[in-house]
């Protein structure tokens, strides 16, 4: 049986109003599910192997030559084909932070080391994270903002991360998939250093800010053609389906969906996180449409008990029982999730 690291498991938690898994508040485009459904008319043919109308949207949506993108069955895909396309011998990774950096890792036979965040400083990483990026060191992970914590790299520190990388041929991995929900994603976003660093990798997903986790679709950045030929032979043939094309085409034409997401996000991150602090709970400062706080032992079973499920940060490399996550969400439901937690 596979194991549950994640939030959004529904499948169990039946009925359950979701604030484990943290997506565009107001739920999936009707045209994304529109143009998903209409696709299946075509089901009898394979998907476009080039992915042409896909890749073409996504040029002229992040600004940046079709040649340096590449899509997958979600970002949990092209993190795998990266990892195994590569085949590191050495890397480096936050903790906490997401999951699949170290899954794929793990399954290359990759020598994993760890950049510890610490509480105190608010899990923000500091210079040492400098000293531990060697000539030995392959692959660094970074997620900005970080999964589970919400905490942005300042850009300086990323400008001097990105510089040590490059002077020991390491390759930097960025994670930018929740960049869509913070104030000013242009002063974070790296996609400006592609072109002159060729040992940099940005990471991207439709999953949150399009709400269509199910349909499975993300993508990769880089201006490195060798390594892009070799995800492209690391990967199976028509990795994303007609409907997970379809409905990304369609997706990336929603700019006022997205943009009425994100002022939803800002207001009720701020609502949601003064609301948890009324109740006792210690928050952490996010930045993203999500919020790490702590509290009592066994809060996932007894926000359940209500119709609640909340994420268990548990299983997160560097927490312990006790910490959680939630999404941001509408303020109706954000109200009757504070209303379960103070019951």
């Amino acid at each position: 049986m596979k194991k549950q690291i994640h939030g959004g498991d529904v499948y169990r938690y039946k009925d359950a109003l979701d604030f484990s898994s943290n997506m565009n508040p107001l739920g999936t485009p009707e045209s994304v599910i529109r143009a998903a459904g209409e696709s299946m008319e075509k089901i009898c043919n394979y998907p476009d192997i080039q992915q042409e109308e896909l890749i073409r949207g996504l040029s002229a949506y992040e600004q940046v030559p079709a040649e340096w993108i590449i899509c997958g069955n979600g970002a949990a895909e092209v993190i795998f084909t990266l990892v195994h396309a590569v085949k590191p011998k050495n890397a480096l990774l936050l903790a906490p932070t997401f999951a699949e950096y170290e899954q794929a890792l793990e399954a290359e036979n990759c020598s994993l080391q760890f950049h510890m965040l610490k509480e105190e400083q608010g899990f923000l990483p500091d210079e040492s994270l400098l000293d531990q990026i060697t000539e030995e060191l392959d692959m660094l992970f970074l997620c900005s903002p970080n999964n589970p914590t919400g905490v942005l790299i300042p850009p300086v520190l990323m400008d001097r991360i990105l510089e040590k990388c490059t002077e020991t041929g390491t390759l930097l991995v960025i994670d930018e998939c929740f960049q869509d929900f913070i104030p000013k994603p242009e002063s974070y976003t790296r996609k400006g250093d592609l072109e002159n660093h060729p040992n940099l990798f940005l990471l991207k997903a439709f999953t949150k800010r399009y709400a269509m986790a199910g349909i499975r679709l993300g993508y990769g950045l880089t201006s490195d053609r060798e390594l892009m030929e070799r995800m492209h032979r690391s990967v199976q043939p028509w990795n994303v389906s007609i409907p997970a094309q379809a409905a990304g085409v369609a997706a990336l034409k929603e700019t006022e969906y997205l943009e009425e997401g994100r002022q939803i996000v800002f207001r009720e991150q701020v609502f949601l996180k003064e609301g948890l602090k009324t109740l006792g709970f210690r928050v952490y400062d996010s930045s993203a449409n999500y919020i790490l706080f702590r509290g009592p032992k066994g809060l996932v079973e007894k926000a359940w008990k209500s119709g609640i499920l909340i994420r268990d940060c548990s299983n997160y490399r560097g927490l312990e029982e006790g910490y959680y996550r939630v999404a941001v969400r509408t303020h109706e439901l954000n109200e009757k999730l504070l209303e379960a937690l103070a019951d």
